[in-house]
């Protein structure tokens, strides 16, 4: 069990790394990088679509906003600045 926790753990810093990497990159363009501006501002800010005082639903929209959000974000991107981005980030 610990052993997965650890598992996910580096997998969200590599994600993590990557998207930072991409946020740099000049090859990206600038609607993507608004997006994960977004997704990052929506899962720092204090306040939510949907308040996180309601039982589960108030949690639930982090966990499908902000993914869904960066899922957008990387098909806008070009395969190749992700590529690129993810060498980069395996290779820190």
């Amino acid at each position: 069990m610990l052993n997965k926790w650890k598992s996910a753990v580096q997998k969200l810093k590599q994600e993590i790394k990557v998207y930072r990497l991409i946020l740099k990159d000049r090859r990206t363009p600038r609607r993507a990088k608004i997006l994960v501006w977004v997704a990052i501002g929506y899962a720092l800010l204090p306040f939510d679509l949907i308040p996180d005082f309601i039982p589960v639903i108030g949690q639930l929209d982090d966990l499908i906003i902000v993914p869904a959000l960066l899922t957008i974000a990387l098909k806008m991107a070009p395969g190749e600045v992700i590529a690129d981005c993810r060498a980069k980030a395996n290779a820190e």
